[in-house]
């Protein structure tokens, strides 16, 4: 009876140990394998239950259109973001732009955003508001404001940014509006698809000398592996940028993520490979 009763309490108290060792694995388990960046036109805060510290090397191909801090022709970005505790966000990056005439320019942009709704626990939602400068290719400077949105789930997830800038060039608009919004399912393991849309300088569809250009769309398929147990993550986004109005403004050099010249339909293309550091 006692031994019989012996064995029982140790049975009790490996599977207690091994309920309670399975739950807290799963805790730390459930954010690794996620990516750092999920979106490459969307920027996604940090949590404190994720704290990322990520450097990232993305570059991007664009065609009658203008990439990420670029213009026609190639673009190559480094990156760094983390967390800063207390639901607070750094992103930082700086770019290389060779256009297709040979010229080669530079340009900068870092940002501070906190999740003001969320951003303790990384499933879940957060909503976040943030601030920023950059200094794009023209090397004409400006302030952001950039609210954004994000829904993370095991098997799927969704984000978003609202952007508002104000650049300070002569002839500039007064404000810029920037929107973007993401959408990825878990297809097997840790690999996610799904689709991004972008529209940039909206303010177009009722300005008709808005200084960039006119109203600009961009919808394709956005891709995304971050492996297991692994640092690493990969995205791939990319699309046809439609002009959906056309301004009787000469364009602008100003820091966009599909384009800002053209009187046609172009197409833009972004690879990154971002590796966590901590």
């Amino acid at each position: 009876m006692k031994k019989n009763l012996f064995i029982v309490l140790i049975t009790l108290m490996t599977g207690t140990s091994t309920f309670a060792q399975t739950q807290t694995i799963n805790k730390l388990m459930a954010p690794i394998g996620s990516a750092t960046q999920p979106f490459l036109f969307s920027v996604n805060t940090f949590t404190a239950e994720a704290p990322f510290l990520s450097v990232s090397s993305s570059g991007n191909l664009a065609e009658r259109t203008s990439g990420a801090f670029g213009y026609d022709g190639v673009d190559q970005q480094l990156a760094l973001k983390g967390y800063l505790g207390n639901r607070f966000t750094l992103y930082a990056n700086a770019d290389l732009g060779f256009s297709r005439t040979g010229s080669v320019n530079s340009a900068q942009q870092a940002e501070v955003i906190r999740d003001v709704v969320g951003g303790k626990n990384f499933y879940g939602a957060r909503f976040g508001v943030g601030l920023g400068a950059n200094r794009d290719f023209s090397n004409t400077a400006a302030m952001f404001s950039r609210v954004t949105a994000a829904f993370e789930a095991p098997k799927w997830r969704i984000g978003g940014n609202l952007k508002f800038e104000k650049a300070f060039g002569k002839y500039r608009d007064g404000i810029d509006l920037i929107t973007s919004a993401g959408y990825q399912h878990k297809i097997a393991g840790a690999f996610f698809a799904g689709i991004e849309a972008v529209g940039e300088d909206l303010e177009g569809f009722w300005e008709a000398d808005e200084a960039e250009g006119g109203a600009k769309l961009l919808v394709g398929p956005s891709l995304n592996y971050a492996p297991l147990y692994s640092k690493f993550s990969f995205s791939l986004c990319g699309g046809p940028v439609f002009y959906a109005t056309h301004s009787t403004a000469f364009s602008s050099e100003a820091i966009r993520d599909v384009g800002t010249t053209g009187t046609q339909n172009g197409y833009s293309i972004r690879a990154m490979v971002a590796f966590n550091l901590h």
